[in-house]
């Protein structure tokens, strides 16, 4: 559940479950709000599961799993995927080196399971592993006026500046931590995190913390709109970026592009021979691309050339900015160039229309570190 949920619902939330959390899926008018986050700036609740790893053995432990390289200095984060023996996508997640411990932020409704597989396999390690979902809430700030935004309302530190550096400061007497995003929205981004919890105010009122911080985000310095899920789904489309949910789970990082997201000169991890091997064969066997058809498929719509079906729609929207219809799609490595003019997808029962298109479909403020490449 949202830890604001009184505050969202006065401000016109409609929602929506995403993994085990109840979040907004928009507040009445979505592309509205996609508007104001491409033009000047939004404020949204991170449905984040969130494990906490400590011990002496923390980064040793955790970079032995994942993909890429666990940072080893305080203020520093990285983006990893946990993969299973096949080289498929089991987990996305963000892992930021917090002092004394790790926090990974992972998808929704994946921390309890998480934390339990690892603490399975803890044996002689100086390792402590939890599940600490509810105690933290995260808001991302994105948009050309994100670096503003974050700057008229963090005391005591100034923004960071490198993708998934990190600094500590106050919000309205709440203390935070304040990320640098790698883009997902193709925006200028950050995310705050503060302590879930409560906080007296200047007037000595008791309130949450969660509540004080959104409201400063959303009030205080420049103003900025809320938006939900849908306008996320949309955002991140627009600027390329494969979502877990949607494009990442069960696939090989290759397929999707991936390459932010796994070190593949880094020595053992699950899933390595795998990816390595298609590393160096030069090319997977589908690819993740660009699609503009003529209507809004559904996802799992077969693509086609021709009669000859040669791959899937992943995620679909009617793009606010481009003011069409977008779309991911995976598709056979070998589809492109003038060959495939009659490209199609299947809408409602029947086949429209499709071109391939360049990513990202719209340059924000920002390029997202996920776009695909290859």
């Amino acid at each position: 559940m949202t830890v604001i949920e009184g505050q969202q619902t006065d401000l016109g939330a409609e929602w929506t479950e995403v993994g085990d959390r109840r979040i907004p899926a928009d507040y009445g008018r979505p592309a509205r709000a996609h508007g104001a986050v491409r033009r000047v700036v939004g404020v949204t609740e991170m449905p984040y599961g969130v494990v906490v790893v400590r011990g002496e053995d923390r980064v040793k432990y955790v970079d032995n799993v994942v993909s890429n390289d666990v940072p080893t200095e305080d203020g520093e984060g990285a983006y990893a995927l946990l993969l299973d023996p096949q080289g498929g996508v089991e987990l996305d997640m963000y892992v930021y080196n917090a002092g004394e411990q790790l926090l990974l932020f992972v998808p929704p409704g994946e921390a309890e399971s998480l934390a339990d597989e690892w603490r399975e396999k803890v044996f002689i390690q100086d390792v402590e592993i939890e599940a600490a979902t509810d105690e933290f809430a995260v808001f991302g700030v994105h948009g050309p006026k994100a670096t503003e935004k974050i700057a008229s309302v963090l005391n005591g530190g100034g923004t960071p500046e490198g993708h998934l550096s990190f600094v500590r400061g106050r919000m309205a007497e709440v203390g935070v931590t304040v990320i640098r995003t790698d883009a997902p929205t193709g925006e200028e981004g950050f995310e705050v995190v503060c302590t879930t919890g409560t906080t007296v105010n200047e007037t000595g009122e008791e309130r949450e913390n969660a509540e004080l911080v959104f409201d400063t985000l959303l009030t205080q310095g420049l103003n900025a709109a809320p938006f939900g899920r849908r306008t996320w789904e949309s955002l991140t489309l627009e600027a390329g970026t494969p979502l877990f949910e949607t494009e990442l789970r069960g696939r090989i990082p290759n397929v999707v592009g991936l390459r932010n997201g796994v070190d593949f000169e880094k020595g053992c991890f699950v899933g390595q021979e795998v990816v390595s091997r298609v590393e160096n064969r030069g090319q997977p066997s589908q690819r993740l691309v660009g699609l503009r058809p003529e209507a809004v498929p559904e996802r799992g719509a077969a693509v086609f050339r021709g009669d000859e079906a040669v791959g899937e729609v992943t995620r679909a929207v009617e793009s606010p900015t481009v003011e069409s219809p977008v779309a991911f799609g995976v598709v056979d490595y070998d589809v492109g160039g003038d060959s495939d003019a009659d490209l199609s997808v299947r809408v409602g029962g029947e086949e429209v229309p499709a071109d391939l298109a360049a990513l990202p479909f719209v340059e924000g403020s920002d390029r997202s570190a996920r776009l695909p490449e290859y």
